[in-house]
């Protein structure tokens, strides 16, 4: 058996008891803490980025196409169904789906309030399925195959502004000339907790904007597109644009809604300096401890030089010694950061202001290359910074530490 692992496992902190018993468990707690705070710390980044992303995505889709026009109103010129980039998605095997839409400005009047609102008017490919998770009360509006459904779907925020429920009958009056006004009965209540959308759409149906526009049955004010993977989206944008016709325009969600990516991108800086300093401290804290063990074993290591012991197998016993502390830590930071993610993937345990977090509660993602990268990374700078201690061990004199009390 190798002699510096030996003794290594002879001092380790199961035979030691007293003083290196406790110096031994608080390096073990010091580097757990600090591995499971920063998986945690990434579990909640990647949930609140994933969250908030897909919330702005499900309502607008990953890029609009839209026709060229010179003012920045907020209705859209219309363009035909049959132009070319419409009939040839297929070219782009990227893309997972196309939905039509159409905005119009109107003014939705309550029994006491009137509120200036975005009607969002949608067609029969409107993904019912992804919007539902907004639903909070009510259902989802009819979009029937022929005639106009007289059905709307308002946020929570509107609905309590103007003291709205499901089943209530309202008057929308739209802004053109001559004003005109559909009567519509409420049947869906949703909240995104998005304060671009939660203020002023209303959902209703593509059809109707079609009606009170003068537009052809194929014709509308844009289309959203999904892609299989939005971390491309950058990639994507170029490949898109070139099959687009010439008098068509690109949108990406990400510019579009810049302030909310932005602050996404805000939290990336801020954990990993949080991480950073948690690191830093952890692996301080190793190095810190092992020289105070290695200085409480002065008198052994002197012993062991007079024995005819060589420097580099005293630095392998401490060295030994500090790998097994470090790996005692690691496996229970894991323990730690992924038992309390988990815990709160399940029940959601830690709830969150909505209208300040855009969520009801703390979300976790399940980024393992994350996970794996930051043991590695912190049994690599671990292992580098316990040379640092050990090294001492050469300046030793076996002759004073042997006296050394």
């Amino acid at each position: 058996m190798n002699l510096s692992y030996f003794i290594a496992k002879r001092i380790s902190f199961k035979q030691a008891g007293g003083f290196s018993g406790t110096i031994h468990r608080i390096a073990v707690g010091s580097l757990a803490l600090g591995l499971g705070v920063s998986i945690l710390a990434f579990m909640v980044l990647g949930g609140f980025q994933d969250t908030v992303s897909e919330r702005v995505f499900g309502f607008t889709g990953h890029y609009q196409v839209q026709r060229f026009q010179m003012s920045n109103a907020f209705e859209e010129v219309p363009f035909s169904l049959n132009s070319e980039f419409s009939q040839n998605t297929e070219k782009l095997p990227f893309l997972t789906r196309t939905q039509t839409f159409a905005h119009k400005a109107a003014l939705l009047k309550g029994d006491e309030e009137v509120e200036g609102i975005l009607m969002k008017g949608v067609g029969k490919d409107f993904d019912t399925l992804a919007f539902a998770q907004y639903l909070v009360e009510g259902r989802m509006i009819h979009l029937p195959d022929s005639g106009v459904s007289n059905e709307v779907m308002l946020s929570s925020l509107i609905a309590n502004k103007l003291t709205l429920e499901v089943g209530d009958k309202v008057t929308m009056y739209f802004v053109q000339n001559p004003p005109r006004f559909r009567r519509v009965e409420v049947v869906g209540i949703f909240e995104t907790y998005l304060e671009n959308f939660d203020e002023k759409i209303v959902v209703g149906e593509l059809q109707t904007i079609r009606n009170l526009n003068g537009w052809t049955v194929d014709q509308v004010g844009g289309l959203e597109i999904f892609v299989d993977n939005p971390k491309k989206t950058e990639n994507y944008f170029p490949l898109i644009e070139d099959e687009l016709d010439l008098d068509l325009k690109l949108v990406d969600s990400r510019k579009r809604f810049l302030e909310i990516f932005d602050w996404l991108t805000l939290l990336d800086t801020n954990v990993i300096v949080f991480v950073s300093l948690i690191g830093f401290v952890a692996i301080f804290n190793m190095g810190a401890i092992l020289f105070i063990l290695i200085m409480e074993r002065t008198q052994m290591i002197g012993l062991l030089k007079a024995m005819g012991a060589r420097n580099s197998q005293i630095r392998k016993i401490f060295f030994w010694n500090g790998m097994k502390i470090l790996g005692r830590g690691l496996v229970l930071g894991n323990l730690i950061g992924l038992g309390i993610g988990f815990l709160q993937y399940q029940f959601r345990l830690v709830p969150l202001d909505a209208a300040s977090y855009y969520m009801s509660y703390v979300p976790i993602e399940w980024n393992w290359p994350v996970f794996v990268a930051l043991n590695i990374g912190i049994a690599l700078l671990t292992s580098l910074v316990l040379w640092i201690p050990v090294m001492v061990i050469s300046r030793v004199d076996p002759i004073k530490s042997i006296r050394f009390d």
